[in-house]
């Protein structure tokens, strides 16, 4: 049934409001919060995520990091909450590029006796690009369906990862709608699910037809010819093309190239980092095996185990049949720089 009645985050009477999404899909549960701290917890520990949800959420907080600072202390107050966001998450370059906004606007007011009042605003506004941004991903994206086909996505792009209706997500969401979709499969997206859980969520939510395969599945999918492309989101794309996403799209991306099956990155132009040449500089996060050997409280391994456990890998971009933004769909080769 549709519904469609939720949301990652929102700004309401001077607090910030996030879907916790380690409780999904059993409970939305939101936390509501004017603290810098518990919202950089809140990034840390994946009750918010997805790169455009990071970086409005940053915003939020960095602008409440000086809501109740005296003129004397706002200096520091600001410089505190600058350094302990911006070493919540690494990879995602939304995170860095809305606190390097905030930053800037801070810079140009900081003698102003009503700061937070305009870092709120200007993180309103960022959230306002992002929605407007994630609308015209959407439309953009209808462009690359040739016919009435079955659609893999990995990980999660949607609502939840972002401050409007999803990049991947809407792509799809909106060519269901049209009727150029008519059914996707979802990448579970280990180690913690987001696919099980949060997309099948937000699939339901719309109203669109959906089956759930693990990971390593795909290939046989493609092999039966019942993917007729694949589109994924985005955490950071080099000015190559190179783009970093949730761990297992460069699998999916070789498998596409084997199985000549289109392959679609949908994503801001927020996310193209145009300091990096290529995905060799990107900084890719690890995270703690516990991820891979338990699940919640449940352990499913010895935690004696040594685990490899990266976020993010990195497509080339010869893999890529497109990158999906706001303002056109690029083809291969890229250059960002214009």
């Amino acid at each position: 049934m549709k519904t469609n009645n939720y949301f990652s985050i929102q700004f309401s009477d001077d607090k910030l409001i996030i879907l916790d999404q380690t409780k999904l899909p059993f409970e939305q549960s939101y936390i509501h919060t004017d603290d810098y701290e518990r919202i950089a917890q809140a990034i840390e520990k994946l009750e918010v995520r997805g790169a455009p949800a990071i970086g409005v959420t940053a915003a939020y907080a960095l602008a409440l990091s000086v809501k109740n600072c005296s003129k004397e202390n706002v200096e520091f107050a600001f410089n505190e909450g600058y350094q302990r966001l911006s070493s919540t998450r690494p990879t995602a370059v939304n995170l860095f590029s809305s606190l390097n906004e905030i930053k800037k606007t801070f810079i140009e007011n900081k003698n102003n006796d009503n700061v937070y009042e305009v870092l709120k605003n200007k993180a309103i506004d960022l959230h306002n690009d992002d929605v407007d941004k994630c609308e015209r991903i959407g439309k953009n994206g209808l462009t690359i369906f040739k016919k009435k086909s079955n659609v893999l996505t990995h990980c999660n792009t949607g609502k939840l990862a972002t401050a409007g209706d999803g990049t991947a997500f809407n792509v799809i969401r909106l060519a269901f709608e049209k009727g150029l979709v008519s059914f996707v499969h979802v990448d579970e997206t280990r180690p913690l699910y987001q696919g099980l859980r949060l997309t099948t969520f937000e699939l339901e939510q719309n109203g669109i037809p959906f089956t759930v395969q693990t990971d390593s599945m795909a290939a046989v999918l493609m092999n039966q010819k019942k993917v007729d492309l694949v589109i994924v989101g985005a955490d950071r794309i080099a000015l190559n093309g190179d783009t970093a996403n949730k761990i297992g799209t460069y699998n999916l991306a070789v498998l596409c190239n084997f199985h000549s099956v289109p392959f679609y990155i949908a994503a801001p132009t927020s996310t193209i980092d145009r300091t990096i040449a290529s995905g060799e500089e990107i900084n890719i996060e690890y995270r703690k095996k516990s991820e891979v050997l338990s699940y919640k409280s449940t352990s499913i391994a010895s935690d004696t185990i040594e685990v490899f456990n990266p976020a993010f890998d990195v497509t080339p971009s010869h893999l890529i049949s497109g990158i999906i933004t706001e303002d056109q769909v690029y083809l291969f080769p890229y250059n960002f720089i214009k």
